[in-house]
């Protein structure tokens, strides 16, 4: 041979011609080859999936973890598909249209709605507790705030109890009810409905006084009063004004001495109000 310089280069016999091999028109191929060829990847997939049920278990998973809101997998078999059909198509037709409801974009919503209130019956409870039993066997529990208020503006001074006296400075003196700071002149009013059975000058230290019976051995007193506005005999209600704080009496400044007497002995007003 001579290549494009010109120079020969030797060569060996040539090779002998390869037999020529038998080629069956027969050759086995797979039936559904040219199928997966005209389908896309994505139904190749899908297919599997629903083939092996690897898509209903990954669909039962994300759905357990919230990550998957609509999980559709295709029908295994075509009975389970018409059956499914039909159960979708039989609850369809058994659940009423609801009604479309409309509305202006610029239209107002009211949520408001009639107030609720209700109306306790203190002097009620009151009666039940005196009317089942006397003042000295009703309990501490059940007697508290059966009783009202006094005063509007309810200030604690000086409690129940033994305390040193304001006036003398000993010690040992017991106070037989619980003092409320108030102005001179502040309304005072009655805790529960019921009977004037005293009404003016207490010779033990008590001032102006107003004692008031609530029936069954229940009485309340005040104490120290400027001026009283009721009269021995006259009925009141709970809540009624029936004098003006003061300081007479063995007193030293402007206050309500408030007393609750069960059978006649004190008792600590704290365990009725």
């Amino acid at each position: 041979m001579q290549n494009a310089r010109g120079r020969r280069r030797a060569t060996g016999p040539a090779p002998e011609p390869r037999p020529a091999e038998a080629i069956s028109a027969d050759r086995p191929r797979d039936a559904q080859r040219e199928a997966r060829r005209r389908r896309g990847p994505f139904r190749q997939v899908t297919d599997f999936a629903s083939a092996s049920g690897v898509g209903q278990k990954a669909g039962v998973a994300l759905a357990a973890t919230g990550l998957l809101l609509t999980v559709t997998v295709p029908a295994t078999s075509p009975v389970l598909a018409a059956g499914e059909q039909q159960e979708t198509a039989s609850a369809s037709a058994a659940s009423p249209a609801q009604p479309k409801v409309s509305a202006e974009a610029a239209a107002k919503i009211d949520f408001s709605r009639t107030s609720v209130s209700t109306t306790g019956d203190p002097d009620g409870k009151l009666k039940q507790l005196l009317s089942a039993q006397s003042a000295g066997s009703i309990s501490r529990s059940a007697s508290v705030g059966s009783l009202g208020a006094p005063l509007t503006t309810m200030v604690k001074s000086s409690p129940f109890g033994y305390r040193v006296s304001p006036i003398t400075g000993g010690a040992g003196e017991f106070h037989r009810g619980q003092d409320f700071a108030a102005q001179c002149g502040t309304e005072v009013l009655a805790a529960a409905s019921g009977k004037v059975t005293f009404a003016g000058w207490h010779p033990y230290g008590g001032g102006n006084r107003v004692v008031i019976d609530h029936g069954n051995g229940l009485e309340t007193t005040y104490n120290h009063l400027s001026s009283s506005s009721v009269q021995v005999g006259q009925k009141v209600t709970r809540g009624e004004v029936v004098a003006l704080s003061g300081t007479t009496g063995a007193s030293t400044g402007c206050h309500l001495h408030f007393e609750v007497m069960v059978n006649g002995d004190v008792v600590d007003p704290t365990g009725w109000l």
